[in-house]
């Protein structure tokens, strides 16, 4: 692990030069163009034996009856027992400037106490916005990468059987209205929010329009935002486009992110480290017990014992000191491995570094 954390950071030492510098559209995003939730309840015919109990989920069967009654077939209360039904949440996600017309992927998720979607067909089923309006209509084949068997003394599962993909599954129904062309200033949102990164963000495209148009028409709001004004003889679409793909040298802060979980250990390039002097030992106290039956004499009036014997063993390993100094992340990733230690122990160190105040950086534990 600690070899691969050292190849990883001189691979990316020896690659900084030449990607340090990003595209502004892969490090910001322009407000108010982003992605819709849709949400809908339907039902997937067509299982085989894998759909709902309808004594367990009441729902499936009020939903079949109702879907019945609108084509015309009237069934009585309690009467439904098929098991090749299953209510189930279709959930979507509606692009930006999306078009009536165009299908979006949905994905399908069981709702009752169905073993297996695979089969099924989803009805044609209406998928919501949160203004309460319908924008789309899922129906379609059910594709299922999970699948589960069961017998009479056996029963495998493999993935998740109760949910599904429908590839091209819904039909966009209504358009959201917008007129990017005509958008007067266009805001520029940092995913990585930093001061920085915004300044620089601003004098790239202001060095671009003054070229381009005469005029600087970006600026930094805060550390999140960059508003850039439309000059009149271009559009959004335009603007974007050319501003997109302009190189910014983003900031980064310095942080050590830690997931003692997994024992993964991320440390970013601009951590320094104060000069430290760090002792790491471990001390493992083995307790062994034997246990020693004790016979009496023979033809004497003893009873059969048994005596405790406890043995104590003291190991203590990794008792080396080093000292510390990260002008640089190579110096202080090699300072760490040359104590030798796990990934568990650079762990343990780097939270009594930052404890002792000389991690110049933001320690994230996960």
């Amino acid at each position: 692990m600690t070899r691969l954390l050292l190849f990883a950071v001189a691979l990316c030492c020896l690659c900084q030069t030449a990607y340090a510098s990003s595209r502004i559209k892969d490090i910001s995003d322009v407000n108010g163009i982003r992605e819709n939730q849709l949400v809908g309840y339907g039902l997937v015919i067509g299982l085989a034996g894998t759909g709902d109990t309808m004594r367990n989920s009441p729902f499936t069967e009020q939903s079949t009856r109702s879907m019945l009654l609108r084509f015309g077939v009237a069934v009585p209360q309690n009467a439904v027992r098929a098991r090749n039904i299953a209510a189930v949440v279709v959930t979507a996600k509606l692009p930006p400037f999306v078009s009536a017309g165009e299908r979006i992927d949905v994905s399908v998720s069981s709702l009752g106490d169905a073993t297996s979607l695979r089969g099924g067909t989803l009805v044609m089923t209406p998928l919501s916005a949160a203004d309460g309006n319908a924008y789309a209509v899922a129906q379609g084949a059910i594709s299922v990468s999970g699948l589960a068997a069961q017998g009479a003394a056996e029963q495998l599962t493999e993935g998740v059987p109760t949910g599904g993909r429908i590839p091209g599954g819904a039909l966009i129904e209504r358009e959201l209205a917008a007129d990017f062309n005509q958008v007067a200033e266009l805001s520029l949102k940092i995913r990585n929010p930093d001061f920085s990164t915004a300044a620089k963000i601003a004098d790239v495209i202001n060095r671009y329009s003054a070229k381009a148009f005469g005029a600087p028409i970006a600026q930094a709001e805060d550390f999140r935002t960059v508003s850039v004004k439309r000059p009149k003889k271009i559009s959004a679409s335009r603007l974007m486009a050319a501003v997109g793909n302009l190189n910014v040298e983003p900031d980064s802060p310095a942080r050590v992110v830690i997931d003692e979980k997994t024992g993964t250990i991320v440390i970013g390039a601009k951590v320094r480290v104060s000069p430290v002097a760090i002792a790491h030992g471990n001390i493992t106290i083995r307790v062994t017990e034997t246990p020693e039956v004790i016979q009496p004499l023979p033809f004497s009036d003893g009873e059969t014992a048994v005596q405790p014997s406890t043995e104590i063993a003291i190991e203590q390993a990794g008792d080396k000191v080093a000292k510390l100094e990260g002008p640089s992340l190579e110096r202080l990733v090699h300072g760490l491995n040359r104590i030798g230690l796990k990934p568990s122990g650079i762990i343990a160190i780097l939270q009594a570094i930052k404890t002792a105040g000389a991690l110049q950086a933001d320690l994230v534990i996960q």
